[in-house]
């Protein structure tokens, strides 16, 4: 890698960590090419990116960026899941590393909060942002629909008693 390309990777790097929610630094112990693969497809599936990158340049990118403080867990084979939905990556991280023990949660970062590896798996249990959107959308519907069954509902029980005369009366 010649000098330009480096100085390309420490900008792309850069803009991941100016415009991610969380940050989760992994070491890989020895993972075959199908577990990498099935780990980069599933947090791919969970909206995150997962990338190796030369710990060197790592440090250079997140200099002037919140995430400084993850610079002492990038040392030996790392790699990096990021996210934009601060619970994604590492929901996805803690999944597969209870599946295989060849990777080890080093630890992360959410913005300027240094997480530790239990950090980092106490945010794996959270709701991910769509869900949070899902449970508010419906605390936020739930009153208007009881609203609109109270409203009907003294109309219909009328209906149900005139019901019962006209049969009584017709019997």
């Amino acid at each position: 890698m010649d000098r330009s390309q480096k100085a390309d990777s420490v900008a792309q790097l850069n803009a991941v960590f100016n415009e991610v929610g969380v940050v989760v630094v992994t070491r890989n112990l020895g993972m075959t090419v199908a577990q990498s693969t099935a780990l980069r497809t599933k947090i791919r599936e969970a909206g995150a990116t997962y990338k190796v990158a030369k710990n060197r340049l790592a440090k250079i990118a997140i200099a002037d960026t919140d995430y400084a403080g993850i610079g002492d867990f990038l040392t030996g084979p790392t790699a990096i899941a990021t996210s934009v939905d601060p619970v994604a990556a590492a929901k996805a991280v803690v999944e597969f590393a209870k599946t295989t023990d060849k990777i080890e949660i080093v630890g992360g970062a959410m913005g300027a909060n240094v997480l530790t590896p239990e950090g980092v798996k106490a945010l794996a249990t959270m709701p991910s942002l769509d869900e949070l959107r899902a449970k508010l959308i419906g605390l936020v519907q739930a009153p208007a629909t009881k609203i609109a069954q109270l409203s009907t509902a003294p109309a219909a029980k009328l209906a149900r008693v005139f019901g019962a005369y006209a049969a009584k009366d017709a019997a």
